[in-house]
Order: C-alpha cells, then structure tokens, then sequence
C-alpha cells in the first residue's frame, strides 16, 4: 500500500525511535534464542494473568516484541516489517499533527487497550478446558486421570509422574492431582501474545478518522481507496475473523478490534476535550 502525496517525507522522532526499538527487540530476541536458547517471549511476552509466567510489565512489553523464528519457515521477519511499516507510514503523520508527546500516549494506550481486550477473549477461549481440568480433579477416577496426563505431559514430566505413581500407588489421588495443577499451569503458559499490532490497528483508525478522504493505493488488489473506507473495511475483516474464531491463523484478531476500540475512544475523548487536529 503507498500513499498519494505525503508532506510528511521524514521520519518524526516518537515513529524513528519506536522502530529502533522493535528492531533492537528483535535483533535481541533471535541472537538469544540462537546463541543461548533463551526464549525472550516467555518474559516478556503477554501472558494470561493467571499463568506462572505472567508480570503485569508484560501490558507494555509485548509490544516490542515479534515473532522472529519457527520450527517449520525459520527465521520470521514479515510480522516486524509488516507492523514497522505502518507505523513508518501512517505513525508520522499522526505525530506531525498531535506532536510527540500526543502520539507516544495514543501509541501505549491502544497498545495497552488491545492486550486489555485480548486477555479478556483468551479467557473467554480457554474457560471450558479450565472447568473441565477443575471437573475431572474433583470427580473423575485416579486412572482415568493417569492415563489423560500420561498423554498430555511433557516427556520428562511424565517419567517424573510414572515413577512416583509406581513408587507411591497408596498416593495415587494426591499425586495426580499434583500434577493435574502442573498440566493446567504448562496450559495457561502456552498462550503468549507479542506485536505492536494492537497499536499499529489504532494507529490506522486514527488515520482513518483524521484523513478520512486521502486516497491510499493498495497493493493488492492495485486500486485506490479512500482512507476511512480502508479501516472501515479491516475492521470489519478483522471483527469476521475473531467472531470466526479461526484460532488456526495465529493472529490475534480481538487485541487489532481492541487497539481500534481504544483509539476511538481516546480520540473522542480529546474531541470533546477541544483537541483533536
């Protein structure tokens, strides 16, 4: 996508040092996981606040961060450029006209906003394994439950939880209820969420709301398209997507609508403030 004629040629100083950043994030995230294996996402990435590996920091960290490698493709790069390049071309103009301060602000909001939003599906999502893992500790049989973690654990986990079941069978309730908590925390770790998507979407409504009639020219399909259509659109291609629930894309749909929903209301808000241009 490219847009007609842009005043704005360089990049402002809030948008460049953003960049810099997510690159640095990035950069850092793959030498760690190459040279050291440390997955830096799993401490500073946006976890459920009822998981082990949650930290309320995670509200702003996640933001920074990108996927940066799978097992299947290698080395990913496309979720930064994608998410950089939005902000590159829709974030300057955005802070050429509230200033630095002003756009830093709607920046975190929308990012905070969309993780707020995220969170609150994800529990959504994940409410009928928890029930279900609360259901069988209380009322399934001592076998039964062996045989499902004997399934659902890690290998090393459950060596672990075969020896002590063979070792202690008079224990076998308060073991495998021990080790049902360590499935349902390994479970509520499992969902991490990184990306600067969240604001990058808020950042689009904002265009759209403040430039509704500057005409973008997409990439595909290679036509022109007023701005407040264009977010009009994904918007609704997005809320299509979470209602959807096509949980198999791996993107999070709900935290794009929350960074769209919290950008909204933070520029009415200044709206009625008296500030919006």
């Amino acid at each position: 996508m490219s847009i007609g004629t842009s005043p704005f040629g360089g990049l402002t100083p809030v948008v460049k040092n953003l960049i810099i950043i997510n690159v640095l994030f990035y950069v850092a995230s793959l030498v760690l996981f190459s040279t050291f294996g440390i997955q830096i996402e799993r401490y500073l990435g946006l976890h459920l606040p009822t998981a082990e590996a949650f930290n309320p920091a995670q509200f702003v960290t996640y933001m920074f961060l990108h996927a940066y490698y799978s097992p299947t493709t290698g080395i990913i790069f496309a979720h930064l450029f994608f998410n950089m390049f939005a902000l590159f071309m829709f974030g300057r103009m955005l802070e050429t006209v509230w200033g630095p301060k002003r756009f830093l602000l709607y920046y975190m909001v929308t990012g905070v906003g969309a993780a707020l939003i995220h969170i609150l599906t994800q529990y959504i999502e994940v409410a009928p394994m928890l029930d279900a893992i609360a259901h069988d500790m209380n009322n399934a049989s001592p076998q039964a439950l062996k045989s499902f973690l004997n399934k659902a654990l890690p290998a090393a986990i459950n060596n672990e939880f075969t020896r002590l079941i063979n070792e202690n069978p008079e224990n076998l309730q308060a073991i495998v209820n021990e080790y049902m908590v360590k499935y349902r925390d390994l479970y509520l770790n499992s969902f991490v969420t990184v990306g600067a998507s969240g604001s990058v979407f808020g950042i689009l409504l904002a265009f759209g709301m403040l430039f509704p009639n500057t005409q973008l020219m997409l990439l595909f399909p290679p036509i022109p398209i007023k701005a407040k259509y264009f977010v009009i659109i994904y918007g609704a291609i997005e809320l299509f997507m979470g209602v959807q629930n096509f949980s198999m894309d791996n993107v999070a749909h709900w935290a794009h609508l929350g960074g769209m929903l919290f950008g909204f209301i933070l520029i009415k808000y200044w709206k009625n403030k008296g500030f919006y241009y």
